[in-house]
């Protein structure tokens, strides 16, 4: 079976899922912990994903003014 790739938009709506479950305290102190993480390993993606574009673009527009 093919491992599904994250998009960084679905990495943010899943973020998004997250804090408003920790907002309205739905999340169940036994699950709190893993939610953390699986924030904290979803920023980490985001945060990378948009170091990769911005590179990406920055070589881009270097190139077209060459």
């Amino acid at each position: 079976m093919a491992k599904k790739t994250l998009t960084y938009q679905q990495a943010i709506e899943e973020l998004e899922t997250i804090l408003s479950k920790m907002e309205n305290n739905e999340l169940e102190i036994d699950h709190l912990s893993n939610q953390v993480k699986r924030a904290s390993e979803l920023i980490s993606f985001c945060k990378d994903k948009l170091k990769r574009t911005e590179e990406d673009v920055s070589k881009i527009l270097d190139k077209m003014e060459s």
